[in-house]
């Protein structure tokens, strides 16, 4: 958290040269370095690319100082969007608390630049946290601050799909089903923003089936949940290392509760080396439920095989 703060968004330095230079073409150059950091972010670990989108935060808000007022919102704006990045990978490296830090200075460089919606979408990135902390109320509490009318049908789809996460952990299966439905519309019905980066994740064509079959997990519907993630699973880009770790472990856990023990450890042995290349904390808290499924399972010649595998990746990932 510390460390966090101390490459934080203090005041601006003066010895920062040539920011009253920042025109449109600045923020281009930014933003192409944002989508190949986003990038490189879906196959390695966090602590890899975080230096420099903490750098590059840093050097957005400094060139935002000295530059024309409609370029000023821009670099802001931009900012935002790196300090809100930051702020996830911090939770994947395992610290909640920066996670939160960061992505608070990413609403107020939003609001800076003329951009209040980012402080609703905040709130689904709070519901992340509490998410994974299995606290159902506070997601839904939490993702229902962002479903104002006023705001965008992107930031509110988002919002209503975590409400739906919400509900899967506490059981809810009508309310978790109807919230799926809304994002699925809201989604559907969501243009893009001009000039800067789409909100949330960009490696899933169907974010709510993909979420559906992690819902029907949590609702202790495990092979109607391996059948969906089957098929959203053949459509994650070869790339998309990160995402196909995330919902791979997912995969493997749902055939394990639904008793395909077999088929659980072929999908773990396929996906454990993108576990290992991502070292994610949301990833191997999934990863942790798996093993603790399959050793339920103490006889099985595969599990025998694979729990001291699996064991040993654990101590790696885990922060």
């Amino acid at each position: 958290m510390a460390s966090a703060m101390a490459v934080g968004l203090g005041s601006p330095s003066t010895a920062a040269t040539g920011s009253d230079l920042a025109d449109s073409s600045t923020v281009a150059v930014f933003q192409t370095l944002f989508e190949n950091y986003r990038r490189l972010g879906q196959s390695v670990g966090p602590g890899v690319v975080l230096p420099a989108l903490i750098a590059h935060t840093n050097t957005l808000r400094e060139l935002s100082v000295h530059a024309a007022p409609r370029v000023r919102r821009e670099l802001l704006r931009l900012g935002s969007r790196y300090a809100e990045y930051v702020g996830w990978l911090m939770q994947e490296r395992g610290d909640d608390s920066a996670a939160l830090w960061w992505t608070q200075r990413a609403v107020e460089l939003a609001a800076a630049g003329g951009d209040r919606q980012l402080a609703a979408y905040a709130k689904v990135r709070h519901a992340l946290v509490t998410l994974y902390r299995d606290e159902g109320d506070e997601t839904v509490a939490l993702a229902r601050q962002a479903r104002d009318g006023a705001l965008p049908p992107r930031i509110r789809g988002l919002a209503v799909q975590r409400e739906a996460q919400g509900h899967a952990i506490n059981g809810d299966y009508d309310a978790c089903m109807w919230c799926l439905d809304q994002a699925r519309e809201l989604l559907a019905a969501a243009v893009p923003d001009e000039g800067v980066p789409v909100i949330g994740s960009t490696n899933l064509s169907d974010s709510v089936g993909m979420i559906t079959g992690w819902c029907l997990l949590d609702l202790g519907r495990p092979a109607r949940a391996a059948d969906v993630l089957d098929a959203q699973m053949r459509q994650v880009p070869a790339e998309a290392a990160r995402t196909r770790a995330r919902y791979g472990t997912r995969q493997a856990r749902a055939h394990a509760t639904a008793g395909d023990i077999e088929h659980a450890c072929e999908l773990a042995r396929w996906v454990l080396p993108d576990v290992l290349a991502v070292s994610s904390a949301t990833i191997a808290a999934d990863l942790r439920e798996l093993l603790r499924t399959l050793k339920r399972h103490p006889q099985n010649a595969s599990v025998q095989e694979l729990a001291p595998i699996l064991t040993a990746a654990l101590t790696v990932v885990t922060p």
